[in-house]
């Protein structure tokens, strides 16, 4: 056997890098679909070798943390690129991917692109006083590169964001070599098309790994659950230290008074947008039931 990482997945085969610098051509044993577990990309992984470059993948070793849309697995952290020029990124995406990222031990940055054209000064706002690691980066000027490889290097991140945004475009200002395909983003409708149709990791010169995902519409309800439910306060970082001060035991923090966090938000502790995106996810998330999940 051999261990080994899987680079990408695409039409049932799954590329695993091994340590002896050879990527094996590789189907998944059908016990994992009677499992309902699926290997993703980032995967650690044990392969049975077939000889000529091929194999098959026997066992998923240990996971960090697990996405199904987008589907990745042992993510150091989230990179969430964003655009105050066409397309306009709505925070609430932003703050939805967020949350969920805190739930699975997943850091977040925030890189805010195409700040040759606008300088996203909402944005840079609202999640710097949130606690973000926040960038702003030109992928047609180079600015900000610099400082974006040192936020990368030596983890394995994953690259998410609105399409049109401008995921492709940074990872070859990053290096050519990527060579990744760059959409158009239509004026009329301001947003971009979907350039990135399955997931793939790549390495940098300086030890960095990344991932380039699809775009935000690939986040789908898997990742709204009734765990996202319960931890929901705890997901956005600011709320934390309010947490255990409210007047209520069980606040919600949605209306209740003596509401720490609430009080927070008034006195601009806790910025509006985060909150209303909190209230969002809050109303989203409500209707769920636990034995609902568990079928």
């Amino acid at each position: 056997m051999t261990e080994g990482r899987i680079d990408k997945a695409l039409s049932g085969f799954y590329y695993v890098a091994t340590a002896a610098g050879e990527t094996l051509t590789c189907r998944a044993r059908g016990k994992f679909r009677k499992e309902g577990l699926s290997p993703l990309v980032g995967d650690r992984v044990a392969v049975r070798e077939l000889g000529n470059g091929e194999g098959y993948v026997e066992e998923i070793l240990p996971r960090r943390n697990a996405f199904q849309r987008p589907a990745v697995a042992n993510i150091d952290q989230l990179v969430i690129v964003a655009s105050g020029a066409i397309p306009v990124t709505d925070p609430f995406l932003i703050d939805r991917m967020s949350a969920v990222a805190a739930l699975k031990d997943c850091g977040v940055v925030l890189l805010l692109n195409k700040h040759d054209l606008d300088p996203a000064e909402e944005l840079y706002r609202i999640y710097t006083a949130a606690g973000f690691p926040t960038l702003r980066v030109s992928a047609e000027t180079g600015e900000g590169m610099a400082e974006l490889e040192d936020l990368l290097s030596g983890k394995l991140s994953a690259f998410t964001g609105n399409s049109g945004v401008g995921k492709s475009s940074i990872l070859n200002r990053l290096d050519p070599r990527f060579a990744l395909k760059v959409g158009e983003v239509s004026q009329a409708l301001g947003r971009g098309r979907h350039t990135t149709r399955h997931v793939e990791l790549f390495r940098l010169p300086n030890g960095a790994e990344i991932m380039d995902t699809p775009g935000f519409s690939s986040f789908e309800a898997e990742e709204l659950n009734w765990e996202l439910k319960q931890h929901l306060p705890e997901t956005f970082l600011e709320f934390r230290p309010y947490l255990g001060q409210c007047r209520f035991v069980g606040c919600s923090h949605t209306k209740e008074k003596g509401c720490a966090v609430l009080e927070a938000v008034r006195h601009g502790e806790i910025q509006k947008s985060r909150h209303q995106s909190y209230l969002r996810l809050y109303e989203e998330l409500k209707p769920l039931k636990e034995w609902e999940q568990k079928k």
